[in-house]
């Protein structure tokens, strides 16, 4: 079995690609526009590493053509701080990047495509008191906009070329090692920062809530949803859920001041990010990908950070 991960450098992708290792997959090629593959040192010599763009249609191509995978996994793209400073730039690694993944995995017999997706792609006009599969998306965000034009096009191309084209919004995603901004990114921040000794001003109030995943729970339910029987699946894209009850940004200091004492966690919150932040502040429902692929997340919040902290020690250099 052939597979490639665009995006697995980061620590979601390269994640996916340790966990296929552990699965017995030996056929794995990882697409990034990012030379440093510091996330994958300890197993670079197991994958093909391919430098490239997701906004050039000539190099996703001939990687597709090269590679021949039976599944795409598709993370690679620019997060949400990034895409609003520079749109043009997001809509060509984002929009333009899936379709471009999209009409590869046509051109090539690709059979699946599976795509990271966000809540970010809801925002405006949220009536209900929470998110799940079918609340209204309506992006505060160029990101979010870029997030479900991507969402759409996988629907077109499962619909007109019979593409298995499956998505997950994830949630805020917490892990090590990340060093682009984005919107709920002071969660992860707040942890290395106290870790590493440095203090962190949150931006935004105490008693905001925001969903949240651990990223190695986001990688196994990728893997997992991939590999449900189609028949099971109701839907083409699932919003999760991941630490429950979803913790407020005080609740996360509190159990970061508790394994590191020495911690300095401050606040200041951002009108701006805090008022998209506020308008995210529901519960996540979802049920439907507990029925139909049997999701559970494994990380609450207390472990979560415990995991985080293993991972910071045992991996110094990794996450420099």
């Amino acid at each position: 079995m052939s597979t490639l991960i665009t995006g697995g450098t980061g620590f979601v992708g390269a994640q996916i690609v340790r966990l296929l290792l552990e699965q017995g997959q030996q056929n794995l090629t990882v697409f990034d526009i990012n030379p440093n593959t510091q996330n994958l040192d300890d197993i670079i010599d197991q994958v093909t590493f391919i430098r490239g763009d997701l906004g050039n249609f000539s190099q996703v191509m001939n990687t597709v053509k090269k590679t021949r995978p039976d599944v795409i996994y598709h993370l690679g793209g620019m997060l949400s701080v990034p895409s609003d400073a520079e749109p043009s730039a997001s809509l060509s690694a984002n929009a333009m990047g899936t379709f471009h993944i999209l009409e590869a995995a046509r051109l090539f017999d690709v059979p699946q495509v599976m795509f990271s997706s966000t809540v970010a792609t809801y925002g405006i006009d949220i009536e209900e008191s929470e998110i799940n599969d079918n609340t209204l998306q309506r992006p505060q965000l160029f990101y979010g906009a870029t997030k479900v034009f991507s969402e759409n096009m996988g629907l077109f191309f499962k619909k007109k070329y019979g593409i298995d084209f499956r998505g997950i919004r994830y949630p805020g995603v917490v892990g090590p090692g990340v060093k682009t901004p984005g919107i709920a990114q002071y969660n992860a921040w707040a942890i290395e920062h106290s870790a590493k000794g440095h203090p962190f001003t949150i931006w935004t109030k105490p008693e905001t809530p925001h969903a949240i995943i651990y990223y190695k729970d986001a990688a196994h339910a990728m893997i997992q949803l991939a590999n449900t029987p189609l028949e099971n699946l109701q839907r083409t894209a699932y919003v999760l859920s991941g630490v429950s009850p979803i913790p407020t940004a005080g609740e996360l200091a509190d159990v970061v001041r508790q394994k590191i004492p020495t911690a300095q966690i401050t606040f200041d919150p951002d009108p701006e990010k805090q008022k998209i932040l506020d308008e995210l502040a529901r519960p996540v429902n979802d049920n439907n990908a507990r029925k139909e692929w049997n999701w559970h997340p494994q990380y609450n919040l207390e472990h979560m950070v415990d995991d985080f902290l293993q991972e910071l020690e045992m991996n110094p250099q990794r996450y420099a």
